[in-house]
């Protein structure tokens, strides 16, 4: 494992680093294979509003989507609050194999592809590489090697049943909460971040409240609603 730097120069070790795993050539191309495998056997059923890590959607589609509903609200003469950068912190590090496994029993993958899964996961090790210095071995029981085919993809599997009440995009592991508000009608915006965050603890990750913003677009209200809460932090 390299660690790259997310800010240059980084100050602090425990934000400022990205650890990406440098697995073997041969390991890349059997996850490749068990990748698409997986793909061919979930796609359909994965959630429309996932923009990240499957072939035909991307950050285009996502804005493309997301103005489309914003400009029809404001256009009808309401007000959208948008909750933007929901981000889970320590995305790759955070996985709980056993909720991991859970979830692709949950998609009806065949036992071959669980079990390949498992052993893939299972008894993992990792050291840190710095320079021409390395760190001692330690055996991770959780987490998904970051850099790997795999990563990306399983997490859009692990965050893929994260719904609530108002509309979701998803770019891996950011989301975007959307809510059309008529002037007079109350916004529930609130309850619907609690709901996500509630589903995340479910599945093991941690919303990262210091990523996480709030907007409101169209005509200036007299009586705006509260700011927000989350994890107990104001947006």
């Amino acid at each position: 494992m390299i660690l790259v730097p997310k800010t240059h120069p980084p100050q602090l070790i425990e934000t400022d680093l990205r650890p990406i795993s440098l697995t073997p050539t041969l390991s890349k191309l059997l996850e490749s294979f068990v990748g698409t495998w997986i793909l061919d056997k979930i796609e359909d059923t994965l959630d429309s509003h996932q923009y990240r890590a499957i072939k035909g959607r991307s950050t285009t589609h996502t804005l493309v989507d997301m103005l489309h509903h914003w400009n029809r609200g404001v256009d009808e003469g309401q007000f959208i609050r948008a909750v933007f950068l929901i981000d889970f912190a320590k995305t790759f590090d955070h996985v709980d194999h056993n909720v991991l496994v859970a979830t692709f029993t949950e998609f009806n993958l065949p036992d071959i592809i669980i079990q390949r899964m498992h052993s893939f996961l299972q008894y993992r090790r990792q050291r840190v590489k710095i320079g021409r210095v390395m760190s001692d071995w330690l055996e991770m029981d959780a987490g998904m090697p970051q850099g790997s085919y795999l990563g990306p993809l399983t997490f859009i599997m692990l965050v893929d049943k994260l719904q609530t009440l108002c509309m979701t995009h998803k770019f891996v592991n950011d989301a975007t909460l959307s809510k059309i508000v008529a002037k007079s009608a109350t916004s529930y915006m609130q309850e619907c971040c609690n709901e996500l965050v509630e589903q995340s603890q479910e599945a093991r990750m941690i919303v990262n409240g210091r990523k996480t913003k709030e907007m409101m677009i169209g005509p200036i209200l007299k009586n705006p609603p509260p700011d927000l809460l989350l994890n107990d932090s104001h947006r």
